[in-house]
């Protein structure tokens, strides 16, 4: 997967557009990231007991890897991934920069 936990993600696609967001959580086996702030959705809870009040709540969901793309740390631009393989080491790199990431 070219997306990793920490990584700053940008929404191309959908109702969360333009936001940006660090990554929390990656589900490979999905090809999903979780992403503090990004496709939040309303949940109606029902009260449970003093600790668990209910209600309207947050929820943060998984979004898609298709419809994200990576910012760049050093030309702060979204950007796809690209990897160069150098003897042992495999790393990733700004496709529009080409520095590594």
């Amino acid at each position: 997967m070219k997306y990793k936990k920490g990584d700053t993600i940008v929404v191309t696609v959908g109702k969360d557009k333009g936001h940006k967001g660090k990554i929390d959580r990656v589900l490979p086996a999905e090809a999903k990231v979780v992403a503090a702030g990004i496709n939040v959705s309303k949940r109606h809870m029902k009260r449970r007991d003093d600790k668990n009040p209910g209600g309207i709540i947050d929820i943060v969901k998984p979004i898609d890897v298709a419809k994200i793309a990576l910012v760049c740390p050093s030309c702060n631009k979204p950007t796809r991934v690209g990897f160069l393989v150098a003897k042992n080491e495999k790393v990733r790199v700004c496709r529009k920069c080409g520095k590594k990431i």
